[in-house]
C-alpha cells in the first residue's frame, strides 16, 4: 500500500519541486523552428496583394483552417527556392494521414513566368503572385523573406521561421509535433 502512495506522489511533488525552483528546469528549446513572438495574423487582402497565376485576386485570410507551409521566391525559381519547394513537397507527403491538414503556398515576388517544369515538379503548391513585395515584407517582418520556410497556424497567425537550407528531417519533426499538439485545422 504504501508503494502505491509513493508511486501516486512522486509526479506531485516532482511538479511542485520544479515549480519552486525553475533554474532545475532545462533551457534549451526542443523546436527547430524559431517561433515568432508575438504571432502576426494574416493581413487582408488590402494589406496582402496576392493573384493566382491566372491573375485571379486570391485572399490568403481564405485558408483559415489550415496548416501553411510558405515559401517566397521569384518565378525563375533558382536552386535555393527549388530546394525550399522540394523540402515542402516531400514533408507534405510524409504526414500520412495528416496531408489534408496542410496547404504549400509558393509567393512570386515578380512578374517574371514560372518555368513549366517548375510548374508541373511542384503541383499541388498554391502558386501566388504578391502585387507589392513591401506589403510581404511588413508582413514576414525584418527577416529575409526569401531565404525561410514560414508556418502559418489554423488560426491564421504566422508563427514560425524555419532556418535557411533547413534539415528535412528536423522540419518534419517539428511540423509533426505542431500537428500532434492541436486540435485546431
Amino acid at each position: 500500500m504504501w508503494a502505491i502512495l509513493i508511486v501516486a506522489l512522486a509526479p506531485v511533488v516532482a511538479a511542485v519541486l520544479l515549480y519552486l525552483n525553475p533554474q532545475w528546469m532545462p533551457t534549451e528549446r526542443n523546436n527547430y523552428g524559431t517561433l515568432l513572438d508575438p504571432q502576426v495574423p494574416v493581413p487582408p487582402p488590402a494589406a496582402l496583394r496576392l493573384t493566382t497565376l491566372d491573375g485571379e485576386p486570391f485572399d490568403l485570410q481564405g485558408e483559415r483552417g489550415q496548416w501553411l507551409m510558405l515559401s517566397v521566391d521569384g518565378a525563375e525559381c533558382p536552386d535555393d527556392c527549388a530546394r525550399k519547394l522540394f523540402i515542402m513537397r516531400q514533408t507534405h507527403a510524409s504526414t500520412g494521414k495528416n496531408v489534408v491538414r496542410i496547404e504549400r503556398v509558393w509567393l512570386i515576388t515578380d512578374d517574371a513566368p514560372v518555368p513549366e517544369v517548375v510548374q508541373e515538379a511542384y503541383k499541388g503548391t498554391l502558386m501566388l503572385r504578391v502585387e507589392d513585395p513591401a506589403q510581404l515584407q511588413e508582413f514576414l517582418g525584418p527577416y529575409p523573406i526569401d531565404r525561410h520556410i514560414w508556418m502559418i497556424d489554423p488560426l491564421n497567425n504566422l508563427m514560425m521561421r524555419f532556418p535557411e537550407d533547413p534539415d528535412p528531417t528536423d522540419l518534419r519533426r517539428d511540423l509533426g509535433r505542431l500537428l500532434f499538439a492541436s486540435q485546431v485545422g
